[in-house]
Order: structure tokens, then C-alpha cells, then sequence
């Protein structure tokens, strides 16, 4: 983890430890004292930290007795990006009220004019929460290079908790290692976890294959939805969403069993693993946007891009596997709800089967927005894997960029905006599983799937047969010529 361990001594101002080109790393354990105090720490000198996995802030001014400017550490090797912010404070006195002023955020729109709000734990309450929109101001301030900066009121209320603060819920490595095991600790024979390669930091670069055995018989025809995640280590919902995919996939719901049965599902859920220990918000250890690399992924630079990258075009070249889908899953700091992402083709027919997918899912997912969904070609977007799969791959595949807010979503007919929570993220990913079905006409197999079928020993299922590829489509599966309700709302109980 990225550490710049500051004195336990009387507060530096401003001036002194100059502007944001000096942040070198995380606080670690720093306590702020008041100036020109020389007696013994006591309870009410805030100590702040975040020398811890995915932990991110860089500096600590104290303006006054009661108010704090905070300033994110940027991204390692890269100052451009300072968005994600995750620390702890601890030594607080009862109903001791504070203003933290978060000054240096790398963008200037943000879901903070809309009503987010930063989230919050403490030891004695592991749940995280928003905290109220009412305590949040999101406004240019001329003290800080007329820069926007998020403030928002807090009041302590339990001298022994540490309390953490952080930008959205936190999803770290050591957390999806630890799901990976315990999903690998089931020994279904339709789940299966291998080691594609190693980050810089020589990190686990994980997939996941998740299908009926019978499809990995050699020789077999495979339709394969390649599906990834967290390129960008801050965009945490992402995660979310993933795990909600992955836990349907491997569930017995007839639903699940039965796209076991006809699909060959792809997971890398964590592209940029030490992106995401770091505490970084959009870069790799080195400073690179992995999402701008895909045209050429260095093995030593970006060495899980390329070892994906490798996959999928051994994928492509493979006369039996039909790549039918990629869909990089992301977290949006400006927009509301869940949306995709696709590419602009000349043939119109191809550009017209590409609705097809979000249009589903937008009848399956109260919270996806068709309207917002978007196709396009910017140059901008060039290296993603998005644009570079879509321009590389046949007319048969199709790929998208997922998203999901930051924030909230809007249901349909309403303007209220309804917090996202980590269960409503993972609902998202459980409905993006679930439109697969109603993408390939499985409906018979669920039905077939669902009705009790007596037998004295283990027979393949009756009810494995080829399908249309789409609700749309007119093209054979061949390969041809490739070669050319959940309660959303958050806890009731509050800081």
C-alpha cells in the first residue's frame, strides 16, 4: 500500500507543506494538534489514517478548531486522477462536531450537486451508510484554486469507535479473494477458477468459467459471454454488479441452470488488482489508464490487459467458440442509474441487433435507463475494450460497456432518486444474468428445467438442444467467415 507517515506533531498549514505536488502518499496515523499547542495528546485531537488496502488520503490542514481540509493522494505515478478517498479517524470526543472539506477532486461535475453523499462506518456499526444529503455542499471555493470541494458536517458520538469515511462502499482485493475462495470451497463442478496471469505487484489475475461441463468437452461448440471488471480500481460498484452475476450464475435457480446448460460464461472480475489495493481511483501501480490500452497491452506494463487480451483473440481464432458478448463493467460519477455503452456499425441490421440486449435489460432492471444508454465512436474511446473488441471481432459479437452510478437510480415515472446499496448493485448484476435468458429464447429449457424428471441413475439432460442466437437474428451459429425487490433504502438507524 502507498504510505507517507506524517509526525504526531501540531498541525502544518498550508504554506508549509505546499500545494498538491507534494503529496507522496497515504496519512499514517496522523494527529492533527492545534497550533502552537505543547502539552500531551488528548481525546478530540483527530488522528487520521488510511495506510490501509484500498486506503486513500494525502494530506491534512486544519483551518480551524472544528473544520479540516482533506486532500486526496493522487493515483500512483499519475496526478491527474483524484476522486476516490477512503480513511479512517479515530480519538474523538463525544458529540464533537467537525467540517471535513474535501479541496483538491480532479473533476468538476459530480453526483455531489445531485445529492450523493459520502458513505460511513464505524466499529460499533459496520454497516456502511450515506450520510445525509442535507450535511453535504458540493460549491467553487476561492481558497483552493476556485477548485470544487465537497464539505460535509459531522458529528462524533462514541469516544472508542474509529470511524471511517469513504468516496462509494469499498470493494477490496482481499475481499474478492476471499469470496473467490469460498465460492471455490463448494466444488461445483460447473465453476471453475484459474490464474490468467499476475499484476506488476504480482497480484492474482483471476478467471472464472462457469458452464455445464459437457460445454468444455473438446471439440464442442461453445457460445461464450466474456464479461470483466474494475479496469478502473476505484469504480467499486462494479464489483458489485460482478459478484451479483457470478452469484446468480452459480446458483441452482432454474434460470442459472439452464444458461449453464447453453453458455460458456467468461469472468476476470479484476482487471487492475493493484490499482485496487493501492487505493487508486483510475490508474494501474505505473499511472496507466488500462481502459486506454488495449490496442497494444504491454506484457511487462500492463500485463493483465494483455494476458486477457490474449485470451480473447485465442477465443477468436478458435473455428468452435462463437465470442458472443463482452461487456466491461464500470461505475459513473456523473449520471444516474445503470446504462450501457455500444458501437456505431455502417451495416445497419448489425446496429439494430445491438439494442437488442440493453432493451431487454431494460424491461428486467428497474433501475437500467435505455434512454441513457448511448453508441457511439469517439476517438476519445479508442483503446478501450470496448471499441478495440467491437472493431476486432465479427458481426456475430457484440460488446458494451456497462455502468452504474456512483449514486442512485430513478425509476421509471418518478423523479425521486433512490440510493444504490450494495444488494441493489448486486440485484443489477442478478438481472443482467437473468436477460441472457430471455436474449436466447431459453424459456423452454427453464420449464423443462423446473419440472421433476424421476431417473435410477445420473442421465444428461433431455432438453439440451441448438437455439437461435438471438430474438433478432437471421444468422447460423457458425462462425463462417470471422476470419475476415429489494428494499433499497438505507438502514434506518444513523450517525
Amino acid at each position: 500500500m502507498v504510505v507517507f507517515s506524517l509526525p504526531l506533531a501540531s498541525n502544518a498549514s498550508s504554506n508549509d507543506l505546499g500545494n498538491d505536488d507534494t503529496i507522496g502518499g497515504n496519512v499514517n496515523k496522523y494527529m492533527v494538534l492545534p497550533t502552537g499547542y505543547c502539552g500531551q495528546p488528548k481525546k478530540g485531537h483527530l488522528i487520521f489514517d488510511a495506510c490501509f488496502e484500498s486506503g486513500n488520503l494525502g494530506r491534512v490542514d486544519q483551518v480551524s478548531e472544528f473544520e479540516y481540509d482533506l486532500f486526496i493522494r493522487p493515483d500512483t505515478c499519475n496526478p491527474r486522477f483524484r476522486v476516490w478517498f477512503n480513511f479512517t479517524v479515530e480519538n474523538v470526543k463525544e458529540s464533537q462536531r467537525v467540517i471535513f472539506n474535501i479541496v483538491n477532486f480532479s473533476k468538476t461535475k459530480s453526483l455531489y450537486r445531485d445529492g450523493m453523499a459520502p458513505m460511513v462506518k464505524s466499529t460499533s456499526r459496520p454497516k456502511w451508510q450515506r450520510l445525509p444529503p442535507k450535511n453535504v455542499y458540493y460549491y467553487r471555493c476561492p481558497d483552493h484554486r476556485k477548485n470544487y470541494v465537497m464539505s460535509f458536517a459531522f458529528c462524533f458520538d462514541r469516544e472508542e469507535d474509529i470511524y471511517q469515511f469513504a468516496y462509494c462502499y469499498p470493494y477490496t482485493y482481499t475481499r474478492f479473494q476471499h469470496y473467490l475462495d469460498s465460492l471455490q470451497k463448494r466444488n461445483m463442478d460447473y465453476f471453475f477458477r484459474e490464474q490468467l496471469g499476475q499484476s506488476v505487484q504480482q497480484r492474482h489475475l483471476d478467471l472464472l468459467t462457469i458452464t455445464s461441463p459437457d460445454n468444455l468437452w473438446e471439440g464442442a461448440e461453445k457460445k461464450v459471454v466474456f464479461i470483466t471488471g474494475r479496469i478502473h480500481p476505484g469504480e467499486t460498484p462494479s464489483s458489485f454488479v460482478c459478484q451479483g452475476i457470478i452469484d446468480f450464475l452459480v446458483s441452482q435457480h432454474p434460470i442459472a441452470r439452464a444458461l449453464r446448460e447453453h453458455l460458456v460464461f467468461k469472468i476476470a472480475p479484476m482487471l487492475n488488482p493493484d490499482g485496487v489495493y493501492l487505493g487508486n481511483y483510475r490508474c494501474s501501480l505505473m499511472g496507466f489508464d488500462l481502459n486506454r490500452h488495449w490496442l497494444d497491452p504491454s506484457p511487462w506494463a500492463h500485463p493483465t490487459l494483455h494476458g486477457v487480451k490474449q485470451l480473447i483473440i485465442q477465443m477468436y481464432n478458435d473455428p468452435k467458440t462463437s465470442l458472443e458478448f463482452y461487456i466491461d463493467i464500470h461505475a459513473h460519477s456523473t449520471m444516474m442509474n445503470g446504462f450501457m455503452y455500444g458501437n456505431i456499425f455502417e451495416d445497419e441490421v448489425r446496429f439494430q441487433r445491438q439494442a437488442v440486449f440493453p432493451k431487454l435489460l431494460c424491461q428486467n432492471a428497474e433501475d437500467f435507463s435505455y434512454s441513457s444508454t448511448s453508441f457511439n465512436r469517439d476517438a476519445v474511446k479508442a483503446g478501450t475494450g470496448r471499441r478495440f473488441l467491437g472493431g476486432l471481432l465479427d458481426h456475430t459479437s457484440y460488446c458494451y460497456t456497462l455502468e452504474v452510478s456512483f449514486y442512485s437510480y430513478i425509476i421509471g415515472g418518478t423523479t425521486a432518486a433512490v440510493p444504490y446499496t450494495e444488494e441493489a448493485y448486486m440485484k443489477l448484476g442478478r438481472n443482467v444474468a437473468r436477460t441472457f435468458l430471455d436474449y436466447y429464447r431459453l424459456n423452454p429449457m427453464v420449464e423443462k428445467v423446473t419440472i421433476p424428471m424421476p431417473s435410477l441413475r445420473k442421465e444428461r439432460p433431455p432438453y439440451k438442444r441448438p437455439l437461435l442466437r438471438g430474438p433478432a437474428s437471421s444468422h447460423p451459429n457458425s462462425k463462417g467467415g470471422k476470419k475476415s425487490s429489494v428494499n433499497h433504502k438505507d438502514p434506518s438507524n444513523s450517525f
